[in-house]
């Protein structure tokens, strides 16, 4: 159709011509021009200043005119606009007056019944009843769209949204209410933001979906789920594809429009990889939303378990990593010696014999059939046997147990590969299974060879909570330390992500209920939505609070043990480190009272920007005004008012300072508590700060003394400030290169 329709438009020019414009626009892509805007269009209306945005593009002569070169304007978080352009007429419009930059767009990736009570958010109870459930905010979600009609995002209960939105919704008046109160598609502009993904959908339920009575997944899971924030509106931007792809220049515009709408909160589970922070739109439109007030909150990619693999670092955003909750799906295996190992299945039969069963290794003679592939096991007795396989291969989970039911075996047992550790997933078997650690399946094997008759059968247990070792930092977590600015540790934080239950726009699990879907799935794309969710209960619990203080409470009260009181542990059961998870997993009830919050100002990031080396063009694209770093003083990056410590450190102490402020009780005393990293002294000046009603803001230096060389890359520790009722910690990562 659009081949046809634009073969009659050119008709009308001289083939030559219509030849050499259409080789013009195959070679058109999207560019994002920023611009310097003048003193006197500073209070311009918005028609001119989209005037002046189009006098920038090209001057074109011909029919091929009637193309939209626009693509967006912006006019919150930047002054600039988007536009097709080839190659030759971007470098000639960095040449105009007026231009600071223009680069291509970037393709960034998008990265529940159970988590509110395994964060300790209980209904009628405690910081969520005194959050009032995020009454009266608006969290802006950026993502692939939203199944509007869902119930997760009925509006029961909902109160008007505040006076100051003025968003719109592009779906028709009937799927809009007062949860759902904006919906706008800067991906296709002026169509609805449909859901064909699923991923907006989870993400979108997770902060602040309705409560939806009798949800479940393949008959498990079974309650009432609920977002973190239930009470909060919800305005959706899509700015991604079907098949999650988002461009940065509709990233750019949703976050520009979400501010312009009045939202509170952005959600962004979705990035890329690391660059400087004036190429990364994310980093330049936070700025941009922290300077209105807006908290942001991202995800720090799905890249571990290798280290320096984040997204979103910038200092100004929350970097979420993700950890597991405290539920299973159990499918336990017993074996002949009556040891046995707790795995899980989403297959849960109700039939299956508690009776032993001979157990064989798919991979006892040696070959290839361990991983038990299609086709792998026609010459291996299996019938009517348990047999383990391993996860590596070409296959999925799914597929090498319907390899197992095809040779007549009655289970599997699928072992982890070494390289997912010790979290286990529940698979959608096709006949009785139990998913498995890597360690559990290497005693099972253990076990095979120790017997000339090994036996086994596998116990099905439904849905188990108070799993005792969660939190455990998922294998995928993306890992610091940060690429783009060492000196600030990233993560910020941890939140669930694992196995999480949300809704979904179309059904997953064969029950025809299209109306109330939910699907099940992982990525720190799950875990930012929690903090989101989180961070809008803070902001309806202290409208004060700036995005800063917000994101210093969630961090400072952050826990570092699990539900068994013992350290958090990665997928290994290894300790985990500052780089892997930041401060901890967040506590919501903490964060609501942390006692003392480091605040940071949006002017306090230009001397960090200097001191990250950034030229002046570059923090201007940033912070959306001229700046000279020559009159400003820079600083190291460690020296911003951070809630965290990252440095490099060489033979030279180096010292840094810290500014609080007083959040709890107005006459307060707060001692200082070091656990010293390795082979680094810690010196606390003054080691006591006392707040009184007249003086709610307290400073403090720290410095850094290398004590001994030391063979580790780098080490960890804390700074606790600790009074009678509170203990604000912040983490210590110290390199040693």
């Amino acid at each position: 159709m659009f081949t046809s329709s634009r073969a009659v438009i050119h008709s009308k020019v001289r083939s030559s011509s219509a030849k050499s414009i259409i080789k013009q626009e195959r070679k058109l892509k999207t560019y994002i021009i920023f611009l310097k805007k003048p003193e006197g269009m500073m209070s311009a209306k918005r028609e001119d200043v989209d005037s002046w945005y189009r006098s920038f593009l090209p001057t074109v002569t011909t029919s091929s005119s009637n193309q939209q070169r626009l693509v967006h304007s912006y006019h919150n978080v930047v002054t600039g606009f988007a536009a097709k352009l080839t190659e030759q007429e971007a470098k000639a419009m960095e040449m105009k007056e007026g231009v600071v930059s223009t680069r291509p767009q970037k393709i960034f990736h998008v990265k529940t019944t159970h988590t509110p009570s395994f964060l300790g958010l209980q209904q009628n109870l405690g910081f969520w009843n005194h959050s009032n459930y995020g009454k009266g905010v608006i969290i802006g979600v950026l993502d692939t769209g939203i199944k509007a009609s869902h119930p997760s995002f009925s509006d029961e209960g909902m109160p008007p949204p505040p006076a100051k939105w003025k968003g719109k919704c592009d779906f028709n008046a009937t799927l809009c209410n007062n949860k759902l109160i904006g919906a706008r598609s800067l991906y296709l502009p002026g169509k609805p933001p449909v859901d064909d993904n699923g991923h907006g959908t989870h993400t979108a339920s997770t902060a602040a979906g309705s409560w939806v009575q009798g949800a479940s997944f393949y008959g498990q899971l079974n309650g009432t789920a609920v977002g973190i924030a239930p009470l909060a509106h919800l305005a959706i931007y899509r700015v991604c594809n079907g098949f999650g792809s988002c461009a940065d220049s509709d990233i750019l515009a949703g976050m520009d429009t979400a501010v312009e709408d009045g939202v509170d909160v952005l959600s962004l589970s979705l990035g890329g990889p690391s660059i400087p922070f004036y190429e990364d739109s994310i980093a330049i439109g936070a700025f941009g939303a922290i300077q209105k007030g807006v908290f942001v909150s991202c995800a720090a990619g799905n890249s571990g378990p290798f280290n320096q693999t984040l997204s979103n670092e910038a200092p100004w955003i929350l970097t979420v990593g993700a950890g597991t909750v405290d539920r299973n799906i159990r499918a336990k295996v017993l074996l002949g010696n009556n040891a046995s190992y707790d795995g899980q299945s989403f297959y849960q039969p109700t039939n299956f014999s508690s009776t032993l069963l001979p157990l064989i290794y798919a991979g006892a003679n040696g070959n290839d059939s361990a991983f038990c592939d299609p086709g792998s096991l026609k010459d291996v007795d299996v019938k009517g046997k348990v047999v383990l396989c391993e996860s590596r291969g070409f296959s999925g989970a799914v597929d090498k147990g319907q390899e197992v039911k095809y040779a007549g075996g009655a289970a599997m047992i699928l072992m982890n590969a070494e390289s997912f550790g010790n979290i286990t997933t529940a698979d959608l078997h096709v006949l009785p299974a139990s998913d498995v650690t890597y360690a559990d399946g290497l005693s099972i094997k253990a076990y095979i060879n120790s017997t000339s008759s090994p036996m086994a059968t596998i116990l099905f247990e439904g849905t188990v909570f108070g799993v005792p070792y969660a939190p455990q930092l998922a294998y995928f977590s993306s890992r610091g330390p940060s690429l783009a600015s060492p000196g600030i540790l990233k993560p910020d934080i941890i939140g669930p992500g694992v196995d999480i239950l949300a809704a979904w726009p179309y059904a997953v699990d064969n029950n025809g209920n299209t109306k109330s879907a939910f699907n099940m799935i992982s990525g720190t794309s799950m875990a930012t939505p929690h903090l989101t969710g989180i961070a809008a209960l803070l902001k309806s619990s202290h409208p004060d609070w700036s995005p800063a203080a917000i994101k210093s409470a969630m961090m400072t009260t952050a826990n570092l043990t699990n539900l068994g009181g013992t350290p958090i542990t990665d997928d290994t059961f290894d300790p985990v480190n500052v780089f892997s998870i930041g401060s901890g997993h967040v506590n919501p009830t903490k964060a609501d009272d942390p006692g003392l919050i480091y605040d940071i100002q949006p002017d306090d990031y230009i001397p960090y920007l200097c001191g990250l080396g950034y030229n002046d063009t570059a923090i201007g694209i940033i912070v959306q005004r001229s700046v000279t770093c020559r009159n400003s003083s820079s600083i190291p990056e460690a020296q911003l008012n951070y809630p965290s410590f990252s440095l490099n450190l060489t033979s030279s102490p180096q010292t840094y300072t810290r500014t609080v402020t007083n959040v709890g009780p107005f006459n307060s005393s707060y001692n200082a508590e070091i656990i010293a990293p390795q082979g680094v002294d810690v010196k606390v000046t003054p080691g006591v700060i006392q707040f009184s009603e007249g003086s709610p803001k307290a400073t403090y230096s720290v410095t850094f003394t290398r004590t001994a060389n030391t063979n580790l890359p780098f080490s960890q520790g804390y700074l606790n400030w600790v009074s009678a009722d509170h203990v604000v910690r912040s983490p210590i990562a110290v390199l040693f290169a």
